[in-house]
């Protein structure tokens, strides 16, 4: 027990050691990014570190795989340097159950990242997108999907509207039962507009069967009137309505299932948002199988060389590994395979490679 203590003690380190230095350059990288892209706005450098600690935690959590098996790598290479590996081998252990430690911790790290991580990592993505918006002068189209149907707000230097639908087509630009708030540039509400159905048409929205109300007359109801077509000017275009989404991983994992059935029942298709929900699931079985990966290349002594041929082995196998997940989500995303097949089977076939390797080297 002191023993598989001492190696999870080790492995936590090495980890926390790779995860601090990612997060060193990836902040000084995302700085210099954020300096490059206001350098036509007055922007302070406190503003571009704000931005920046913002941004990288959701860089840090995509990458936590990569980051888990460069700890890995450098852990065996170290025990294997001070020959900690053959002391444990001599004392009766096999490399099996010596790993079992570290790919139980990895476990339980991929799940602490999941439970805990996941959601700050969401909290930290909207205060970015909010700053951001803040920072371009709200200029920015947002979309919110919540029980009561969808929200889209649109910008302009007449002022903002706000847009609130019962339910949509699967690209937006199709509304149902929709009502736009019209404020003009003091936040003051100027219009009322209701309409069963609105288009997205090029530089507008078509509407049908609409009702007008002026907000600045004393009676609107008496000065409302109907229309049975008309347009709303918009700058918006399909695309833009799309990316007003934002990404799944800017969801809590514990506000997924709901965000998924609020965004199915307003029309919109959820599989992209399915998908990244069971490969958060899967992420704690990733984490072990790039401890298990790294091992099966990089647990022998040092005296028998070839390291580096070794690490190039176990960091190409990685990366191959990280690759065929992302590729198998956009495979889910679109519809080619199945949802659960593709947030499972790369870590779980992961899993069966590197045992299959290191039961070879293991017991020949």
């Amino acid at each position: 027990m002191t023993l598989s203590l001492y190696f999870v003690y080790r492995f936590v380190k090495v980890v926390a050691q790779v995860f601090a230095i990612f997060f060193g350059i990836l902040m000084l990288t995302e700085m210099v990014e954020q300096l490059r892209r206001f350098s036509g706005q007055t922007i302070s450098l406190a503003d571009a570190a704000t931005l920046a600690l913002l941004n990288v935690p959701a860089t840090l959590y995509l990458i936590l795989p990569l980051i888990f098996i460069l700890a890995s790598i450098a852990l065996f290479l170290a025990l294997a340097k001070s020959s900690e590996l053959v002391v444990v081998r001599a004392s009766g252990r096999s490399g099996l159950r010596f790993l079992l430690a570290p790919v139980v911790a990895a476990f339980l790290l991929g799940a602490f990242a999941v439970a805990v991580l996941n959601p700050l990592v969401a909290a930290t993505s909207k205060q970015y997108d909010q700053f951001l918006t803040h920072m371009t002068r709200g200029a920015e189209s947002v979309l919110s999907i919540s029980g009561n149907g969808l929200w889209l707000r649109q910008g302009g230097a007449d002022g903002q509207t706000v847009i609130q639908a019962l339910r949509a087509n699967s690209d937006g630009t199709r509304l149902f039962g929709v009502s736009f708030l019209i404020f003009d540039t003091f936040g003051i509400p100027t219009q009322r507009v209701e309409a069963e159905e609105a288009e997205l048409v090029s530089g507008a929205w078509k509407l049908t069967n609409s009702k007008y109300w002026d907000l600045t007359a004393p009676n609107p109801e008496v000065t409302s009137e109907r229309k049975a077509s008309s347009l709303i000017a918009s700058d918006l275009t399909r695309d833009r309505i799309q990316d007003s989404f934002g990404t799944p991983s800017a969801v809590p994992i514990w506000a997924l299932p709901e965000f998924i059935a609020n965004l199915e029942l307003a029309g919109f298709s959820a599989r992209s948002y399915r998908v990244w929900l069971q490969m958060e699931l899967a992420l704690p079985l990733l984490l072990s199988a790039m401890v298990l990966v790294a091992a099966g290349f990089t647990m022998r002594h040092a005296r028998f060389g070839q390291t580096g041929q070794r690490v190039l082995f176990a960091l190409s196998g990685g990366f191959a590994i990280f690759f065929l997940r992302n590729f198998a989500q956009v495979l889910g995303e679109n519809g080619q395979i199945p949802v659960y097949l593709a947030a499972w089977t790369p870590p779980v076939a992961a899993i069966f490679m590197a045992l299959g390797l290191l039961l070879h080297l293991e017991d020949g």
